[in-house]
């Protein structure tokens, strides 16, 4: 225990723990950098090293992480082109260096006192995101979680120093978003998709150039006009980051999250002769979303309801217009009977569209109310009765079709 207590004693409080409680946030996990320490001294204390590409270990009773003080080198294109050296000689200072930003630049020694060479508590309190050194640009996976950190802390209103923007925007011009793998993009992109403010996730990555590398699919939304009478903000993509922000309040889920921010993405391909309407577009969205979901390798449950509220949203849209057996067929479509929080979360997404328009956000409507109780009257239809009545095959669920259509005709003011 003397060998730990002697580590400790060499530790500084780093990154997103230190700016977390600056903030008087919580932080979710805490990281410590140890400085004048050999790898041999942590493995013989008692620490497990975790590190695949530079030495991190995990303390032998907290289980924090506890990262030797290093620097970095870029040696290659992409985000793992890096050399790092690690050594006792690499000073706190050298190692807050190499980080991202200067709020996360920012150390804690034992008796609570601040390390900040590069002002990253001042920037805290401005709200600024700054990059620390031009080494911000060796490492595209910064632009995703600066954006990412824009979504989180969009509550503060932080915004990108203009340096840090035109260093982000040169990065993507020299390519270095090319060289992003779909798990990681993914991975910061759920994590955006949990904050209160995911649009500003996009919406930084739309402003520097790397959403038409990433989500070419939504940067070809952005100019195109829809017709005004139906949406007054016009533009295809602030009424996308609109439907995103309105499912924000409608639900905490992020795959709601992500099928709102998906349903449109055929409006991004309408002729331009066809503009500012739309017709079709549900066909296009819906292969649009499934081709961005293989490229970014998401997860079967995110992708499955995203095709569903692409292909049906504006069938909800006309739900108090559909024949009684449209609406059946559109919860045989969604997946309502065999998992009815399927249909919870679709229609979710198709109010999330609905407010998602200058003017139209506190407006009442009566769509899902209708399709609430067309799909209780549907599910009273039992199988088992039409089994019972003799039905076999196919006919079974064609008869059971039909008996849930009557029943919508019969309790439901439809068309």
């Amino acid at each position: 225990m003397d060998s730990v207590r002697s580590i400790e004693e060499s530790r500084f409080l780093v990154g997103g723990a230190v700016r977390d409680r600056l903030l008087n946030l919580e932080p979710h996990e805490y990281d410590w950098v140890v400085v004048g320490r050999q790898e041999e001294e942590m493995l013989q204390a008692g620490f497990q090293p975790v590190g695949r590409d530079f030495p991190v270990f995990l303390h032998p009773e907290t289980h924090d992480e506890y990262a030797l003080a290093r620097t970095e080198r870029k040696t290659a294109p992409g985000y793992r082109g890096f050399t790092v050296h690690a050594d006792p000689s690499v000073t706190l200072e050298e190692d807050l260096l190499r980080r991202d930003l200067t709020i996360n630049a920012i150390a804690e020694d034992r008796d609570g006192n601040l390390i900040d060479p590069f002002n990253g508590e001042k920037d805290l309190r401005n709200g600024i995101f700054r990059h620390v050194s031009a080494a911000f640009s060796e490492d595209p996976v910064r632009i995703l979680r600066i954006a990412r950190f824009a979504a989180r802390f969009g509550k503060w209103g932080f915004h990108i120093a203009h340096d840090t923007h035109h260093l982000m925007q040169k990065m993507v011009r020299a390519g270095e978003v090319d060289a992003l793998v779909p798990e990681r993009v993914w991975q910061e992109t759920l994590k955006a998709l949990n904050t209160d403010y995911p649009q500003r996730y996009f919406e930084v990555l739309h402003k520097c150039g790397a959403l038409q590398k990433i989500f070419p699919e939504l940067e070809r939304l952005y100019g195109v006009p829809q017709t005004a009478i139906h949406h007054p903000e016009v533009d295809c993509g602030v009424h996308t980051m609109m439907v995103l922000e309105q499912a924000v309040k409608l639900s905490s889920k992020p795959t709601v999250r992500f099928a709102a921010l998906l349903h449109d993405l055929g409006k991004g391909t309408t002729p331009t002769t066809k503009l500012p309407k739309h017709h079709g577009h549900e066909l296009r969205s819906k292969k649009l979303a499934q081709q961005l979901c293989k490229r970014l390798k998401v997860p079967n449950e995110f992708r499955v309801l995203s095709l569903q509220v692409a292909e049906f949203h504006t069938h909800y849209h006309r739900a108090d217009e559909l024949r009684p057996v449209t609406i059946v067929k559109l919860f045989e479509s969604v997946g309502a009977f065999r998992n009815p929080e399927q249909l919870k979360d679709f229609m979710l997404c198709c109010e999330a569209d609905q407010r998602g328009r200058s003017g139209f956000e506190d407006r009442e409507y009566t769509q899902g109310d209708t399709l609430s109780a067309a799909f209780t009257a549907a599910q009273g239809v039992a199988v088992a009765e039409v089994i019972a009545d003799g039905f076999k095959g196919k006919d079974i669920q064609d008869e059971l079709r039909n008996r849930r259509a009557r029943a919508v005709k019969v309790n439901v003011a439809v068309a």
